[in-house]
């Protein structure tokens, strides 16, 4: 689930992701201010549209936002008030954490892939297969998890490299557009003691 908001460059409407939609074909309905957006082929929905989103709340950050349970409630009654019978659930879990390669094996079918093992958690491992020339096991970096949006506006889903599944995916200085990163392929090295599944800070995990 991925909120979006940029009032200046789009207008007034609370984008919410629910699921890739990838080049699937999409139709929508739109009751009143709120709009659902599904896969044609199955009437699967992959995102709501929540128009003059203000008049429910207001949003002072821009890009990917983070909601209070008390404002995804609100958008429930904004979908419920419009017949709708589905619901938004709220995910507040961090999307950019610490993570470490605990294992790594060269992808079969290329000659740049691995495919790492990595713990974003104290509990919890996923699958991400990278090209980064740094990939070491032991190696601590930041994840980008499914459901993060890049800095570039890019999101992150569950997906497959040449046939091996990828969930989530590490992430170099640049692509998290730190400053004065280096222009060139590798993702973020982090000290030693970094604690894994910690909230990705900037001012905590990076100096130039």
């Amino acid at each position: 689930m991925i909120f979006t908001y940029n009032k200046e460059h789009v207008g007034d409407v609370l984008m919410v992701i629910v699921k890739n939609s990838a080049d699937a074909k999409l139709d929508m309905e739109r009751k009143g201010n709120v709009a659902r957006v599904f896969l044609k082929d199955n009437g699967e929905t992959v995102a709501w549209n929540i128009f003059e989103v203000s008049s429910l709340f207001e949003i002072a950050e821009r890009g990917q936002v983070f909601l209070s349970d008390e404002q995804v409630a609100r958008l429930n009654q904004e979908l419920q008030a419009e017949g709708f019978t589905e619901e938004i659930v709220n995910d507040k879990e961090p999307k950019f954490v610490v993570g470490e390669i605990v294992e790594m094996v060269a992808h079969p079918d290329s000659d740049h892939l691995n495919i790492c093992q990595v713990a974003v958690a104290s509990d919890k491992m996923v699958q991400i297969v990278a090209g980064a020339p740094n990939a070491r096991v032991g190696l601590k970096t930041i994840v980008a998890l499914p459901g993060a949006m890049m800095p570039k506006g890019n999101l992150i889903f569950p997906g497959e490299l040449r046939g091996e599944k990828s969930f989530g995916m590490m992430c170099s200085p640049r692509e998290l557009h730190l400053p004065n990163a280096p222009q060139k392929r590798g993702v973020i090295e982090l000290s030693e003691d970094q604690v894994v599944g910690t909230p990705f800070d900037p001012a905590k995990h990076w100096t130039a």
